[in-house]
């Protein structure tokens, strides 16, 4: 059985200090995109008078003649953005220098190529809308709820399960997002990214490092109206319809800041932690499932269920919020038994990590 490993005092400072400064990090930097992004000059008119433009996403729009006001309106913005992107940069930089700090307090734990993937998706304003990371990595944000480390094997993982809302209004994406979709998106992360197959839901890369695109079955199962992919590519991944995400779906939903394994902090979004225990125990009695999966969902379901009763009490399974999960469902939760007292704590080795 997995156990939990207690956070340092030294770690859990770390930690904050991380958080912190990526927090005033990413609102500098938004401040930046939203108040200082394209450029401004002036431009001669026809009847060769200077007039202001403001260029923005590639197009130029007049603010006015040149005069008093937009004299201060061009000094203004560039004494502005240049000072926010010095202030970024010192950010950035001091995120440099945690990184380093971070691995070596072992506080690093997402996978990197999982984390670029994250990442790239935030930036198209996907993740938390469109997209929640399920499956086995959705473990690093409610070990990081919980202010511990899961220890063993549950973490051990060579794909991300990225799962899609097909409520979302595709017109919201980020212009940066590829025509190609997420394929596209998976290819300019790692070139060797490749669908399995045509209209498939699954990609790889040359490593093995597969990501999956799954959706929740529609209660409609004639309709073809709903979304399953996010372009017109024939190349782009389609969304794989499996029984039982409509509860992921339509649960809570968690934020959170986790570490990447080179120390660098990232945006987690994720389902409630009591629904993906709900779902991994309803998952370990499915008949059909592999039986090797459904031990391994048996695992994840009561170790994510003993971090929410000894480090979340406050998240309750007989809440509210998760009435919109079926009653059958929430009727597992007894069964969901606390860990044992000796599975919780910290393993005492009196021989460094060589």
């Amino acid at each position: 059985m997995s156990k939990f490993r207690e956070l340092s005092s030294d770690q859990i400072r770390q930690l904050i200090d991380t958080e912190q400064a990526y927090d005033v990090y990413r609102t500098s930097l938004k401040e930046y995109e939203q108040r200082f992004s394209g450029s401004m000059s002036w431009k001669k008119s026809t009847n060769d008078k200077d007039y202001l433009y403001k260029k923005t996403q590639g197009i130029w729009k007049s603010l006015g003649p040149r005069s008093p006001e937009t004299e201060v309106i061009f000094g203004q913005f560039h004494t502005g953005r240049e000072s926010a992107r010095t202030r970024v940069s010192r950010l950035a930089k001091r995120l440099d220098e945690l990184a380093p700090v971070n691995r070596a307090m072992a506080l690093g734990r997402v996978p990197l190529l999982t984390a670029r993937i994250i990442r790239a998706l935030g930036k198209s304003g996907l993740i938390g809308t469109a997209v929640d990371v399920v499956g086995t990595n959705a473990l690093f944000a409610y070990e990081r709820m919980a202010g511990v480390q899961i220890t063993g094997g549950l973490l051990s993982t060579q794909d991300v399960d990225l799962l899609f809302d097909s409520r979302f209004s595709l017109r919201l994406i980020s212009k940066d997002f590829s025509h190609k979709g997420l394929i596209g998106l998976l290819q300019k992360i790692d070139h060797s990214f490749a669908p399995l197959a045509r209209n498939g839901y699954r990609a790889a890369n040359r490593d093995g490092f597969l990501v999956d695109l799954i959706k929740p079955t529609p209660k409609d199962r004639m309709s073809t109206r709903e979304k399953a992919r996010f372009s017109a590519d024939d190349e782009d991944l389609q969304a794989i319809e499996i029984e039982g995400l409509t509860w992921l779906v339509n649960s809570p939903k968690i934020s959170t800041v986790v570490i990447d394994e080179k120390g660098y902090p990232l945006d987690y979004t994720c389902p409630d932690p009591r629904a993906f225990a709900l779902h991994k125990l309803w998952l370990s009695r499915r008949s059909d499932r592999d039986a090797a999966k459904r031990i391994r969902d048996e695992l994840q379901a009561k170790t994510v269920a003993g971090l929410i009763r000894a480090r979340l009490p406050h998240l309750s399974f007989e809440a509210n919020d998760l009435q919109a999960l079926p009653l059958a469902l929430r009727q597992l939760a007894p069964e969901l038994e606390p860990m044992p007292d000796g599975d919780v704590g910290e393993t005492l080795s009196l021989t460094p990590n060589w």
